[in-house]
């Protein structure tokens, strides 16, 4: 019962700014964590100096996006949903959305990877998987997508839940646990002189670590199941059928966004390679440079979701708009650092990964060009994660789809044709500056119907 009350006064009572700190902060810890362990295969594989090996890492990138989107669909929603539901003192229906959720998220992972095992051949030369590399690359995603890929989905989801009732270290420490044992399984699996199996060894690593942080967090929902609102027996699942249209309502925006981000960053890629290797090399630097703000900001929305959604379902609109722009203000003011760092340091922070000056330069370019993104990246992340708190579906998908898929693709064949190369790098930019007018319009309608209502 303490444990219970202790969560009340996060969402109630605490002082905002120790509240926001609480939830971010291991919020942001794990997804930095997580950042590092995105780019330890590749690191790892890489220094095996096999480009197929590498290759056949990149090729399956898109498929493991895939699983992310289906882990948002279930986890953000549910997420949402579960924080509402304890915002207006609905304990038992929090427990249901969670059981949702979970046996939602671990059936439509089954699904994809029986789907992706069907027909993993056409998908992997649909990415790039040139003969030399396929056999690598089904190995590699035979671990990572079809053996690991529902742990994968279940270690992000319940994440999520976990965060939702206000245990974000908890949340924390599950995601950090699989991030970590990945980065020191990978040597032992990958390199020669150990196991020396390679990208396959990888994703075995991959695989064994997400469940062991998807093992974590059951252990966790196990031992406090009289103390949590995360519970996943099947019995609360007929129940829990009539929160489904709300959890996958929203959702999908999260999912649907990470789904278009594949498209788009092939999109991209297209119209880059036909400037050369160097370009590419390139551009593969400065998306990985590009991933300290996004995933920072990222963070940041992710930790105070719960508190937006809890607060706008017990009516208190005063301490949701405090939490919001404490947390838009902490997102911004690092993509500014960011900003300054990258600006004034680029060709350094190019050199880091290559030695190549053609590479180099195009690298620093590329950077002054794209990080210009941040700061609107910055700001819009936490305004799609309030609409998604508040219920605000169609504006949480109109805002997610802007800022992936519907804009780039056009915008790519326009400032290719009118500023070739560096036209390509000016997209992202134009984008997220597009989405964020529409989002400050659709925040300041939210804010409008809430004064409104408060009258």
């Amino acid at each position: 019962m303490q444990h219970a009350a202790d969560k009340t006064e996060l969402f109630e009572t605490m002082p905002v700014r120790q509240a926001v700190c609480r939830q971010i902060v291991p919020a942001v810890a794990s997804q930095m964590i997580a950042l590092v362990y995105s780019l330890a295969d590749t690191y790892f594989v890489g220094m095996l100096n096999q480009p197929h090996q590498t290759a056949a890492i990149t090729v399956v990138y898109s498929s493991f996006v895939m699983l992310t989107a289906i882990s948002n669909l279930f986890g953000v929603g549910g997420a949402s949903a579960l924080s509402r539901a304890l915002g207006t003192k609905n304990r038992e229906g929090a427990r249901q959305i969670a059981a949702l959720s979970f046996w939602g998220g671990l059936i439509c992972a089954l699904l994809f990877s029986l789907l992706f095992l069907a027909f993993a051949r056409p998908v992997l030369v649909l990415c790039g998987a040139v003969p030399k590399v396929y056999p690598i690359a089904f190995q590699y995603a035979l671990w990572v997508v079809v053996i690991g890929g529902p742990a994968a989905i279940l270690n992000t989801l319940l994440a999520n839940l976990v965060r939702a009732q206000g245990n974000a270290a908890i949340a924390s420490v599950g995601v950090s646990l699989g991030g970590v044992l990945n980065i020191l399984l990978d040597p032992f699996f990958v390199l020669p002189g150990f196991l020396g199996m390679g990208a396959a060894g990888a994703g075995m690593a991959t695989a064994l670590s997400n469940l062991a942080a998807t093992l974590y967090f059951l252990f966790y929902i196990a031992i406090r199941q009289k103390n949590t609102a995360v519970a996943i027996h099947p019995s609360l699942l007929k129940p829990a059928l009539c929160y489904l249209k709300t959890v996958l309502s929203t959702g999908l925006p999260s999912a649907v966004q990470y789904a278009l981000t594949v498209v788009a960053i092939a999109a991209q890629s297209r119209f880059v390679s036909l400037y050369g290797t160097q370009a590419m090399a390139a551009l593969g630097i400065v998306k990985k440079l590009d991933q300290l703000p996004l995933y920072f900001s990222i963070g940041v929305s992710s930790g105070i979701l719960p508190l937006l959604a809890y607060n706008y379902s017990s009516g208190n609109h005063t301490r949701r708009r405090a939490v919001f722009r404490l947390g838009r203000a902490v997102s911004l003011s690092f993509s500014l650092l960011c900003l300054v760092v990258y600006e004034a340091f680029a060709p350094r922070l190019a050199a880091l990964f290559i030695g190549d000056p053609v590479t180099i330069g195009y690298g620093a370019g590329f950077l002054r060009c794209m990080v210009t993104a941040m700061p609107m990246m910055s700001v819009c992340y936490p305004m799609i994660i309030q609409f998604q708190a508040t219920e605000k579906v169609r504006a949480s998908m109109v805002c997610s789809l802007l800022r992936k898929g519907v804009l780039d693709i056009p915008l790519l064949f326009l400032m290719n044709a009118l500023f070739g190369l560096y036209g390509c790098m000016w997209v992202q930019p134009m984008v997220d500056s597009i989405s964020l007018v529409v989002a400050g319009a659709f925040s300041r309608r939210l804010e409008k119907e809430n004064f409104e209502k408060s009258l």
